[in-house]
């Protein structure tokens, strides 16, 4: 672990530069059932079920030693799960 931090304590280098990549896979929900909407003196009611509707992933690029940063979503299927990578 102390490798790692040591390589954001170096100075920026046009040449080398330090890019990170994370990425946060997400599922894509509806509700099955419409909730109640809010009434004076309550709150509002959802039904636990849902309808899954797919998944997507949301991937963040940072560079930050030279303070920039990208983010990037895509929805997931059978296509190519590499595509977010080659569009930074």
């Amino acid at each position: 672990m102390e490798d790692i931090l040591n390589v954001y304590r170096m100075d920026y280098d046009k040449e080398i530069p330090l890019v990170c990549m994370d990425e946060q896979p997400v599922q894509l929900l509806d509700d099955k059932i419409l909730p109640i909407p809010i009434k004076p003196g309550s709150v509002r009611k959802e039904d636990y079920e849902y309808i899954r509707k797919g998944s997507a992933s949301i991937f963040l690029f940072t560079e930050p030693l030279k303070g920039w940063r990208a983010a990037n979503k895509k929805r997931l299927g059978p296509a190519d799960p590499g595509t977010s990578y080659r569009t930074v």
